[in-house]
């Protein structure tokens, strides 16, 4: 077995790239790996689906601003081959909080750099959050700042079913195996060792190779030899029922200590565990105590309408967290120049998956960044140990 170009992990990352890498030049052999078809530990699948513009580095605003548009015209942009006619995109926005001087002033800094960026961003007082929001308690407020478009949430598996499909359908093949090793030769990677779903093993030569394994990129670059600080961490996720807030125009609210918003007649929410750390890449057990003893006092605090709640259902994903600076980890190693890195996303993977696909489709083509400069997320910096650290990581 050979190819141009091998992808392991097929989700919405490797779907992404692969859809890019065959939409440039047809006839590139691409060839995506996935160890599990049915994506049920994928971090694509248990997303809680949103897109914003509110983050703190430019580079992440820049790709906010191409991936709304495309999430927006996915049909369109795919040319009707992702057999996704939309992705039910729901402008809501986005709603951040402060309680404090300090954070005012940096929701303000950053409000300004992301309009610079053309983003929407505003900045609103206390008095101006609860003239649009009259349900939440804003008396301990001193700013917020709101997304009135471009930010919401979408359809997480038929972004990455389109991508795939699409893919599929421009000669990109996907097998069910799992990657299992690196063959490097003379300072380059010459194939990757698999194991096909029918038994046995066997090695796919290429000539380059895309880690896009979400939360077991580490366990990739390991085969290597080398080393990279992306790692599992575990997010349990809350579906709740609150008869007295019935509210469909919510934002998507990022609090101090847990975020919220809307999911048709119910309400998403979760937090960062206190003792937030690496898990196993195989512990899915939900953290259910982090509800009532964390989540509801805040939100009825925040939501008086919340006093009558009922969590209707749970579950949880995993950030592929990179615990230098919670950004993305994009393009060639440096110690293998054909191994390409699509890593650490840290929660923000998937609303960043047409512009990194399209950029790292372009690197690999044409040896460097074309539509995007994403030299801010290379692979130098985390050896350096050089932080470009992303400070709104919800």
């Amino acid at each position: 077995m050979t190819a141009d170009v091998i992808i392991v992990g097929g989700a919405v990352m490797g779907s992404s790239i692969a859809w890019w890498l065959t939409k440039m030049q047809p006839g590139l052999d691409v060839l995506v790996l996935e160890r599990d078809p049915s994506y049920t530990q994928a971090s694509t699948a248990l997303s809680v689906a949103s897109i914003r513009s509110q983050f703190t580095t430019a580079v992440n605003v820049r790709i906010s601003r191409f991936g709304i548009d495309f999430i927006r015209n996915f049909d369109e942009r795919l040319g009707g081959l992702g057999q996704v006619s939309s992705l039910g995109l729901k402008e809501n926005g986005y709603l951040f909080l402060s309680s404090t001087p300090e954070g005012a002033a940096a929701l303000a800094e950053v409000a300004a750099m992301q309009r610079s960026e053309g983003a929407a961003t505003e900045l609103w007082s206390p008095d101006q959050v609860k003239a649009r929001f009259p349900w939440l308690e804003t008396g301990d407020l001193t700013a917020a700042t709101f997304g009135p478009r471009d930010e919401g949430w979408f359809d997480n598996m038929g972004l990455m079913a389109g991508f795939r499909n699409a893919a599929k359908a421009q000669g990109a093949r996907f097998l069910t195996a799992r990657a299992c090793g690196l063959r490097v030769e003379g300072g380059r990677v010459t194939g990757v060792e698999i194991e096909p779903k029918d038994g046995g093993r066997a090695l796919v030569a290429c000539s380059a190779v895309v880690n896009a394994a979400g939360t077991r990129a580490a366990e990739v670059l390991s085969w290597a030899g080398l080393d990279l600080a992306v790692e599992p961490r575990k997010r349990t996720v809350f579906v709740i029922d609150a008869p007295n807030a019935r509210h469909p125009d919510a934002p998507l609210l990022v609090d101090a200590g847990f975020y919220l918003r809307p999911e048709h007649e119910h309400w998403i929410t979760a937090t960062v565990p206190q003792d937030d750390g690496p898990c196993d890449s195989n512990d899915f057990e939900p953290d259910l105590h982090l509800f009532e003893e964390v989540i509801w006092e805040q939100l009825y605090a925040r939501a008086p309408g919340f006093d009558a709640v009922k969590v209707v259902r749970h579950w949880v994903g995993h950030y592929a967290y990179n615990r230098l600076d919670q950004n993305a980890i994009l393009g060639p190693h440096p110690d293998l120049p054909n191994l390409y890195l699509c890593n650490g996303f840290s929660g923000h993977g998937l609303q960043q998956a047409p512009a990194v696909g399209r950029s790292l489709a372009e690197h690999i083509l044409t040896g460097g960044w074309q539509s995007l400069d994403l030299s801010d997320l290379s692979v130098e910096r985390m050896l350096k140990g050089a932080a470009f650290r992303e400070q709104a990581i919800v």
